[in-house]
């Protein structure tokens, strides 16, 4: 699937690079209006013809495109399949440490025994809300 998924990618760059040479290599509508005022009309007629270049590089600028669309839609289509796992969402794999799995966050200042702390230094857990953690004003 993955190897799919590259082809396409590979062929929607292709044909988005070729597509914008392409229509930066056709002259637009305006340009024909240069030749009615004596802007010298030959250069066209050199490579394709007459106007060959404008059908040419037109048609193929359209079938770049419908390229360009179909790989969209097919990595569109193909990116989106997912297989659904057997239980139903990934938030039900992941399990919730207990208190005694919870490491400490108690500092130990330096040059202090390293020894256990007592129940009345140990700080009372937070409340499950979050009205603890919003400080007051």
């Amino acid at each position: 699937m993955q190897v799919l998924l590259n082809i396409l990618q590979a062929v929607q760059i292709l044909s988005a690079i070729f597509m914008v040479g392409l229509i930066l290599m056709q002259h637009g509508k305006g340009a024909d209006a240069g030749a009615a005022f004596g802007g010298g009309g030959g250069g066209s007629a050199s490579l394709f013809g007459a106007s060959g270049s404008a059908n040419f590089l037109s048609r193929t600028t359209a079938v770049l495109a419908a390229v360009f669309l179909a790989s969209t839609l097919g990595l569109a289509y193909f990116g989106n399949l997912r297989t659904v796992p057997s239980t139903g969402s990934v938030l039900e794999n992941t399990s919730v440490p207990t208190a005694s799995e919870q490491p400490s966050t108690q500092q130990i200042p330096m040059g202090t025994d390293a020894a256990a702390p007592s129940a009345a230094e140990v700080p009372a857990p937070l409340p499950a809300t979050g009205e603890a953690q919003i400080p007051a004003k």
